[in-house]
Parts: C-alpha cells; sequence; structure tokens
C-alpha cells in the first residue's frame, strides 16, 4: 500500500518536475527541461532530486494531458475531482477511496515559455487514521534542445 501512495505521487512529480507573482506565459517550448523536485514526507524535508526530460512539440502543445495524472490502483476507486486549465496554469485534484485512501492536489504555472513550477500534496489514510502527508515542490527550467 505504501508503494501504491509513493508510485502515485512519484508520478505526478515526475510527470512535471508554487505560483510566482507576474506575468504567465502561454504555454512553454520544446526542448530539454532540468527538473529539480524538492519533497517533504510527514514534515521532513527530504533531498532535492534533480531529472532532465525532453518535451517535444506534441507534449508542449498538450500540456493539460502532459502534466496531468495518470493513475491506477489496486483495491482503491480514483476520481478527478478538480480539473482547470489554461495555457499558463494547470490545477487538479485526484481522491482515491477503497482499502487506502488518498488525495492528491497539483497545481503547475507556467511562468514564462522556459520555466515552470508546480507544487503537489499528497495524503493518504487508512481505517480514518492518516498514513502519510507529502508535500513536493517543483521547479524546471527549458536548459536547451532534445538530443
Amino acid at each position: 500500500m505504501q508503494r501504491n501512495i509513493v508510485g502515485i505521487i512519484l508520478l505526478a512529480a515526475a510527470v512535471a518536475a508554487i505560483a510566482a507573482p507576474g506575468a504567465h506565459a502561454d504555454g512553454l517550448d520544446a526542448g530539454l527541461w532540468r527538473s529539480v523536485q524538492t519533497p517533504t514526507l510527514n514534515g521532513i524535508a527530504g533531498p532535492p532530486r534533480e531529472t532532465m526530460r525532453c518535451l517535444r512539440d506534441a507534449e508542449v502543445n498538450d500540456l493539460d494531458r502532459t502534466f496531468s495524472p495518470v493513475y491506477g490502483t489496486t483495491n482503491s476507486a480514483c476520481e478527478q475531482t478538480e480539473h482547470q486549465f489554461t495555457p499558463q496554469r494547470l490545477k487538479w485534484r485526484l481522491q482515491c477511496r477503497g482499502q487506502l485512501d488518498m488525495d492528491v492536489a497539483g497545481e503547475f504555472v507556467f511562468e514564462r515559455r522556459d520555466r515552470y513550477t508546480a507544487t503537489i500534496v499528497a495524503s493518504s489514510s487508512m481505517l480514518g487514521k492518516l498514513m502519510q502527508e507529502t508535500l513536493t515542490r517543483i521547479e524546471a527550467e527549458r536548459v536547451g534542445e532534445c538530443k
């Protein structure tokens, strides 16, 4: 069960990779992106993790699909309870109920065509008892062309 929680959280974080004041871009540019994910698990900060990802034209032309969660669990039923998308921002919420209850919310802000930030908040409980809370902050920047 812990594995399912971590899998959904990591999947949501990996799909990307806090809204800042100022102007926002209309989408992102294709290319090679460096993403730094900084997790906090049950109030304890974890080490940042850096990943590189090539975003192709098809992915930046459909940011809603690229950064929305993909989910599937065992012994739980999931539904997307919130979904808002503009070219500047994507906000979603996923709730799963069953043997393990989970609530996962994400917000991606496309600040410039070469930068986005995101926050993913997840909690899981079993039999009404909170098992785990996770906050993941993501900062991503375009670093060049895909190889």
